[in-house]
């Protein structure tokens, strides 16, 4: 039986209002969404297969995602603005046997949902599942598959953890071929019975978006929160309680920037693909810990020594973790290793220090990224830092930074910066090199690609010694 077709059926028995186009009037209440699910059951039969979803209208994506979930399909959701060439082997390398699509120029057999009553929607079908791949900015990107009960778990534990109800209205400005903005927008938003406002991507009006929508809280990325606390782009309503952060480390110098520019809280999450998005959360009304990722949420969460024991508090060690929105992982009793390092608290909170394969190893000594990028984040005139390693012939690598500047005169912030890692970094944490560069390469979620930066860091080597 599907729990998301019989959710969307008594949700459209009440046909209260679902969901809303940020910047337009058209808006979906629950029955149009039943009614969608009922439509893609009648065009899929008994047996339905893996469909690709490649639609840029947020609101159209929305539809039939939850639709095509909600009928048993396996879902493929994909980068809509990808190049044709590009989006027809991401289909064919997801096994997909059609796609759903707004786009003209694909050369795929392309499904059409019929017309058909939110009363017809079946909720004896098969359960759906999402088909995903993990985001590729720290590595190869690999394929998983998250069942319905696995996403519905996740999403339940996001609405319980952030208080969300019918009297809530998110504003989610995220990619929703992401798992961020499926589980913990649209899914959520169903369980809990509340609302969603869906943009197309980040605007620098979305104050004004979140007023006019009368939104009660917002789902973000560090790279939004960056620009949102530089100020200039307007002020929160006083209808919007709380800013989620998910995707990737916030840095603490620019959560206190936001939070003293605005006055709301920052909720800092940790999630992943393999766990359908959340793991760990700060509590909404506290107490809230600077640079932690918070306390699990109906997750189990272990950090271990190279023998697999669990570490001390304030030990670092690597991040394990399983539950009912895990999948299955291949260590004994089902583990995942996230192949996160951190270390927890005495109150349970997990503080992040970076990923296994990010650690530099300088001569000996272990260099965690996050230590760097939050020193050098403190300067005011940084909005962006990243710091990977660069082969030494020495040490056998050293840190180096990249950062994106304000505009300030590029060789001053330089040395500003260098002056500052000499002051407050262990020798052996400092910057071999810092590079003020006039952009970073980011995935669709806003999240720095580390591989990306370290093939940057390489192609500035080869170009060091060709001119020497």
């Amino acid at each position: 039986m599907s729990a998301l077709a019989a959710r969307l059926a008594d949700l459209a028995r009440e046909d209260g209002p679902a969901l809303y186009e940020a910047r337009g009037d058209r808006a979906l209440r629950w029955s149009d969404l039943a009614a969608e699910a009922a439509g893609w059951q009648a065009v899929l039969g008994e047996d339905p297969a893996t469909v690709a979803v490649a639609v840029a209208d947020p609101l159209g994506f929305a539809a039939c995602w939850l639709g095509l979930l909600a009928a048993g399909a396996t879902v493929a959701p994909l980068e809509p603005g990808l190049p044709a060439g590009a989006l027809e082997k991401d289909v064919a390398d997801l096994g997909a046997t059609a796609v759903v699509t707004d786009r003209a120029d694909l050369d795929l057999p392309v499904l059409r949902p019929v017309s058909r009553a939110a009363s017809e929607l079946d909720v004896t079908g098969p359960p759906g599942r999402v088909l995903l791949r993990s985001s590729g900015t720290t590595g190869p990107r690999k394929q998983i598959l998250l069942s319905e009960d696995r996403l519905l778990h996740t999403a339940g534990a996001v609405a319980r953890h952030h208080g969300l109800g019918p009297g809530e209205r998110g504003l989610c400005p995220l990619p929703l071929f992401h798992v961020n903005a499926e589980v913990v927008g649209l899914l959520a938003a169903v369980v809990a019975g509340s609302e969603l406002v869906l943009d197309d991507r980040f605007h620098r009006d979305l104050w004004a978006v979140a007023a006019r929508h009368r939104v009660t809280w917002v789902n973000a990325v560090p790279a939004v929160i960056a620009i949102l606390a530089q100020g200039g782009v307007g002020t929160p309503p006083p209808s919007v309680r709380f800013v989620r952060s998910a995707s990737a480390p916030l840095a603490d110098p620019v959560l206190e920037r936001f939070e003293s520019l605005t006055g709301l809280p920052v909720v800092e999450t940790y999630g992943m693909t393999e766990a359908a998005s959340q793991i760990c959360a700060n509590p909404v009304a506290g107490p809230r810990k600077p640079g932690s990722v918070g306390l699990p949420v109906e997750v189990d969460l272990r950090v271990v020594d190279e023998a697999d024991e669990d570490c001390a508090a304030e030990v670092v060690g690597r991040v394990r973790i399983r539950g009912a929105g895990v999948v299955t992982g291949p260590l004994p009793g089902g583990w995942v290793d996230t192949g996160d390092l951190g270390r927890l608290d005495a109150d349970g909170y997990l503080f992040l220090t970076g990923r296994v394969d990010d650690v530099i190893n300088r001569g000996g000594e272990k260099v965690f990224p996050g230590d760097v990028e939050a020193v050098l984040l403190g300067d005011g005139e940084v909005l962006e830092a990243v710091v990977v390693a660069r082969p030494d012939e020495v040490l056998g690598s050293v840190p180096v930074a990249y950062v994106v500047g304000r505009g300030a005169d590029a060789a001053a912030l330089a040395a500003a910066l260098r002056r500052r890692a000499d002051r407050d970094l262990a020798r052996f944490r400092r910057p071999a090199a810092v590079h003020v560069v006039a952009d970073l390469p980011h995935g669709p979620t806003g999240k720095v690609s580390r591989s990306a930066v370290r093939a940057l860091a390489g192609e500035l080597d080869a170009a060091a010694l060709a001119s020497a």
